[in-house]
């Protein structure tokens, strides 16, 4: 494993001014006290960055404003999410150039039905080979017209000098991929909801969304089963799966934000398309983190 990949992410939200603009300043609030917590760092331009709710511009400057403001010993991961391998080659080699420590590739999706495995360990490699940033592979097929990749693929993706891991964010296939390429690179759960299976079977961390509102309780459970203290573990981890399930569950992005603007950091509202929380969900993830002691 590398080092680096051990332990908690963030992915990180973008937060947004009422007219709309990029609230950098926000962003910065947000980076000052995520600085200070335990976690290992962060995924920047993610689908909790609401990616493609970007321009191109704007995902170079929020990136930066990341990078500028993390922890001396935190990484970031870059999400370089573009259609055709030649604009994704150009971003990652600008990702690269602000100093990102890892990029992270979705699959393309626009023609979904020509992306088959051989196509996609083609668009990995060569965006692999054309930068020096070490490159991870991102399944997350919610957010890509359904395409997941195979074990066959991720297997031989592991073997790249290059491509250090896969973040799965998909259901019912981390175990998979860790019997397949643990041994081979850094295997990351996408959610909470299989963080605690992940680490345990041999993964190297997770990118957890909860970890935007509470990045404390989400590297205590790392480190709880790092330590071997497997009770303690399995007690928290039911802790997190109710407020992972109170926040995420219950309105994605929107509903992060929100929980965001409870415990003081900067959440506000999505940019549209997407749609702030209705006032009966707000009530309730207020109501359960009231509950659940973390506000």
């Amino acid at each position: 494993m590398d080092k680096r990949l051990m332990g908690v992410f963030a992915p990180i939200t973008t937060p947004f001014l009422e007219n709309g603009e990029v609230d950098y300043a926000g962003l910065k609030k947000n980076m000052d006290f995520y600085a200070g917590s335990r976690i290992q760092g962060y995924l920047a331009l993610g689908s909790n960055g609401e990616n493609k709710n970007l321009t191109n511009d704007e995902k170079l400057k929020v990136l930066k404003t990341i990078i500028d403001n993390k922890g001396k010993q935190q990484s970031v991961m870059a999400g370089c999410i573009f259609e055709s391998t030649f604009e994704t080659i150009y971003y990652a080699k600008r990702y690269q150039e602000s100093g990102a420590d890892f990029l992270t590739l979705l699959p393309p999706s626009y023609f979904k039905k020509q992306m088959t495995d051989p196509v996609l360990l083609k668009y990995f490699t060569d965006v692999a080979d054309a930068v020096e940033t070490p490159c991870l592979v991102y399944n997350a097929p919610q957010f890509c017209g359904g395409t997941t990749l195979s074990v066959g693929l991720v297997k031989e993706l592991a073997r790249h000098p290059n491509i250090l891991g896969i973040k799965d964010s998909s259901t019912g296939n981390i175990e998979n991929f860790l019997f397949a390429a643990r041994e081979l690179f850094n295997v990351m759960a996408g959610s909470a909801n299989f963080f605690l299976t992940a680490i345990i079977m041999g993964g190297s961390g997770g990118v957890i969304s909860l970890a935007n509102v509470f990045p404390d309780i989400t590297y205590e459970l790392y480190e709880l089963v790092f330590t071997k203290k497997y009770e303690k573990a399995f007690e928290l981890n039911e802790k997190i799966l109710r407020l992972n399930k109170a926040v995420s569950g219950a309105g994605g992005v929107a509903a992060v934000k929100y929980a965001m603007d409870l415990a003081g950091l900067v959440g506000g509202n999505p940019r549209l398309p997407l749609l702030p929380l209705d006032e009966e969900t707000r009530k309730s993830i207020k109501t359960k983190l009231e509950t659940e002691g973390m506000i």
